[in-house]
């Protein structure tokens, strides 16, 4: 979307950029100072990964697929819908594939002993909107895998098959069944009427005798008929079962052995281990930087101190570095006259050998004394940080014991590892 007016797009307020800008960088920043942990913890998770795929024993997946077909029994229809438009239930179908009945008949043909294990590497299912199941089988073995959904597929429609015969079986049964009832009760209806009419001629002829065998041997034929359309339908319907073909399916797709197995999945495993091990990566790189109050570099001094850096120390400095501590001091010093402490945190035998040179580097700037020792109650103070060797609680500790008397701190100095204090009288720092 833009401005009709300038035609630029839209985007976040300039805070809430700067806000997204700071968070990104202060994660970099924190994977950047703990990448060593993260590091180990990416690696141990991609390592992980490649060991469970190797560890993992591999599975053969071969499927087969079957159409299925209406069988000319009675079934259980489906209503079509968006899924499935066939009026087969296949969901049903779908269950009976991988019942026990089905499995063990698919055990016999793979003689194998155990049906219930075989329905566990099974499943099938039903592609959207087709009349066509797909068996799928899982084995150890490529070959074990095709023998095993072949015999699936072929044990579902013998089953299928069995079943509609079954069901056409007991249908004929039934309509047989009614058939003698019909037959016995039109030999009965057809003697009752001739029984009827020979009684009728040996009485007296009356006209209301006459009306009254005429009215019964009307209802009397008319039973008959009806008995006889009903010998039609049921003889009809008997030869229409007896000659139904039963059609249960075909196999349209017979398994073939894989030519890789499914199972491990290598993008699966690996991607699944670096997924774990960035998350491991970062949080221990978080908790790490979190717990670890060990002041590293000069960037922790400002991050876990909240000290402005005045200096950073080279291992063996010049007077250069002491003209620019000393200018950075007066600047934050003011007018004078001050006494400023050289503390060192972390570090020994560092602030008397510098306290001389800054001295002499500061005279020149702002008048200001500089002591190493608490006793001479200075009215500010300068912290000498040892790198890799001081924590951020201690300097805490220096900066508030300075505070209670009544020093103002101005900030750090970081002093590297290694870091070599010149003697004073020699002529590198100046008189």
């Amino acid at each position: 979307m833009t401005n009709e007016g300038t035609g630029s797009s839209m985007s976040l307020p300039p805070q809430s950029r700067h806000r997204v800008d700071h968070g990104l960088a202060e994660y970099g920043s924190v994977l950047g100072r703990r990448r060593l942990v993260a590091a180990v913890c990416l690696l141990a998770g991609v390592g992980g990964g490649a060991a469970a795929l190797a560890l993992t024993p591999e599975r053969y997946t071969a499927a087969a697929q079957v159409q299925v077909l209406p069988t000319g029994a009675q079934e259980q229809f489906n209503v079509p819908n968006a899924r499935q438009r066939e009026t087969l239930n296949l969901d049903t179908e779908s269950q009976i594939a991988r019942s026990a009945v089905v499995s063990a008949r698919a055990a016999e043909i793979l003689k194998n002993p155990n049906p219930e294990e075989l329905r566990e590497h099974v499943t099938v299912d039903v592609p959207p909107n087709s009349a066509i199941l797909s068996i799928s089988f899982s084995a150890s073995d490529p070959q074990a895998a095709a023998a095993g959904a072949q015999a699936y597929a072929e044990a579902y429609l013998r089953n299928r098959a069995r079943a509609a015969e079954d069901a056409i079986g007991a249908q004929l049964k039934l309509i047989a069944a009614r058939l003698r009832e019909v037959e016995n009760d039109l030999d009965e209806a057809t003697a009752s009427r001739t029984a009827t009419a020979q009684t009728t001629a040996a009485q007296t002829t009356t006209a209301q005798t006459t009306a009254a065998g005429g009215a019964a041997g009307l209802g009397t034929t008319r039973r008959q008929a009806m008995l006889a359309r009903q010998v039609s339908d049921l003889t009809l319907r008997y030869d229409a079962l007896k000659t139904v073909a039963v059609t249960p399916g075909t196999v349209i797709s017979p398994a073939r052995p894989p030519a890789r197995p499914a199972h491990p999945s290598p993008p699966l495993f690996l991607g699944s281990g670096l997924f774990l091990g960035v998350l491991a990566a970062a949080g221990a790189a978080f908790g790490r930087d979190r717990l670890d109050t060990r002041v590293r570099t000069c960037a922790d001094i400002e991050r876990l101190c909240g000290l402005p850096l005045l200096a950073e120390l080279p291992a063996r400095p010049d007077s250069g570095i002491l003209d620019e501590m000393a200018a950075a001091v007066a600047t934050s010093l003011g007018g004078g006259p001050h006494r400023l402490l050289l503390e060192g945190v972390g570090v020994t035998s560092t602030a008397r050998p510098l306290a001389k040179g800054l001295g002499s580097a500061l005279a020149h700037l702002v008048p200001v004394t500089v002591v190493t020792g608490r006793s001479a109650h200075p009215d500010a103070a300068l912290l000498l940080v040892g790198l890799r060797r001081a924590t951020s609680p201690e300097v805490a500790r220096a900066v508030r014991q300075l505070s209670r008397q009544g020093a103002r701190v101005l900030g750090a100095v970081a002093v590297p590892p290694g870091f070599v204090a010149p003697v004073p009288e020699t002529a590198e720092w100046g008189a």
